[in-house]
């Protein structure tokens, strides 16, 4: 069996996607969203990367994943659906739990580190 090799984000060109979200998802703005995902492993259920966005708010639902970020730029902040709302900076660190239903909004265009575990 060949040991698998380590991935360097600095040796890797990843896969780059521009998106908007739906429009049944989106509130407010035009928030275009960068993702650059640099891993995905091969059961598919495991990714990392970089994701940015310009300013907008829209609802989210993390039913069948995980995902814990890293904001390197901007601020967003993340409420429930419950109404408690956390709001995240440059250097902060998180996640957001299977489960998390609520909105996102960036306030300003921001970028952050991402893992995604897929748990269904």
């Amino acid at each position: 069996m060949t040991t698998p090799k380590i991935i360097s984000f600095d040796d890797t060109t990843p896969e780059r996607e521009e998106s908007l979200p739906s429009n049944e998802k989106l509130i407010s703005g035009s928030p275009l969203q960068v993702t650059e995902n640099y891993y995905e492993d091969v059961k598919g259920k495991f990714f990392t990367g970089f994701w940015s966005s310009a300013p907008g708010k829209w609802h989210i639902n993390y039913e069948g994943e995980e995902e814990f970020c890293e904001i390197l730029e901007g601020v967003v902040e993340l409420t429930s659906n419950d109404g408690k709302t956390s709001r995240f900076e440059k250097g902060d660190r998180f996640v957001v739990p299977a489960g998390f239903k609520g909105t996102w909004e960036t306030i300003e265009s921001c970028k952050k580190l991402y893992v995604i575990s897929l748990v269904a």
